[in-house]
C-alpha cells in the first residue's frame, strides 16, 4: 500500500528569502508602502499575530496589498508619473508577535467596496496561507455597504475591523490577527 507523502509546513526558512532586510540584504518589498510625498492620510497599521491560545507567533509573514487614497491600485497608474506608492508590502512578526506597516489610508475601490487592505498570512504550522482583509473603524457607513464584508456573519465582522487611535504625530490602526480559537480572524477562500 502506498503511503501519502507527508506535508510540510511553511517556515521558518521564508524569512531569509522573503524578508531579507534583517540579514543585511535588499528585498523586493518591505513594510513601507508609501513615500511621504504620496497624497492621502499617512497611517500606521500595527498589531500582533496570535495562535489559538493567544500566544504571540514570532516568525509569521504578513503580506498586504492595497489601493492608494484615491482607490487606485498601482497597476492602474498609466500617466507615467512617479507613484511614490508600492501598494504591496511585507512584514514579519517579531518579538511579541508584533508587525507594522507604514502606508496611506486607502480609498474605496470598484463595486462599492469600503476602504480596505488585503492581507495574506503565512506562519509555521500552517499548510496553506490565509487570506483576510483589514477594514477601518472610522468607515462605518462604507463598511455597512461593502459587499464582501456583508458576506461575513455580523457577529464576526469585528475581527476584520482595525481600531483607529490618534497618537502624537500619527494615526495608528490596531489590527490583531488571531489564527484560530476564540476571536479567530475571519479568513476567506482565495
Amino acid at each position: 500500500m502506498l503511503k501519502q507523502t507527508p506535508s510540510q509546513t511553511v517556515g521558518p526558512y521564508f524569512l531569509y528569502g522573503l524578508i531579507p532586510q534583517p540579514y543585511g540584504r535588499r528585498g523586493v518589498a518591505d513594510n513601507r508602502l508609501a513615500s511621504p510625498e504620496l497624497p492621502g492620510e499617512h497611517i500606521r497599521i500595527e498589531g500582533q499575530v496570535l495562535d489559538g491560545e493567544g500566544n504571540p507567533i514570532v516568525d509569521a509573514l504578513i503580506e498586504v496589498w492595497q489601493a492608494d487614497a484615491e482607490g487606485h491600485y498601482p497597476a492602474e497608474a498609466a500617466d507615467g508619473q512617479p507613484r511614490h506608492f508600492a501598494g504591496f508590502g511585507r512584514a514579519d512578526s517579531s518579538a511579541g508577535g508584533l508587525y507594522g506597516f507604514e502606508t496611506v489610508k486607502p480609498g474605496g475601490v470598484a463595486e462599492g467596496q469600503a476602504p480596505h487592505v488585503n492581507v495574506i498570512v503565512y506562519a509555521r504550522g500552517m499548510l496553506s496561507h490565509a487570506f483576510t482583509r483589514i477594514y477601518f473603524s472610522d468607515e462605518a457607513q462604507a463598511n455597512a455597504a461593502d459587499p464582501v464584508l456583508a458576506l461575513v456573519p455580523e457577529e464576526r465582522r469585528n475581527t476584520l475591523i482595525a481600531q483607529r487611535a490618534e497618537l502624537p504625530g500619527r494615526t495608528v490602526y490596531r489590527f490583531d490577527i488571531r489564527l484560530q480559537g476564540e476571536g479567530e480572524t475571519v479568513f476567506f477562500d482565495a
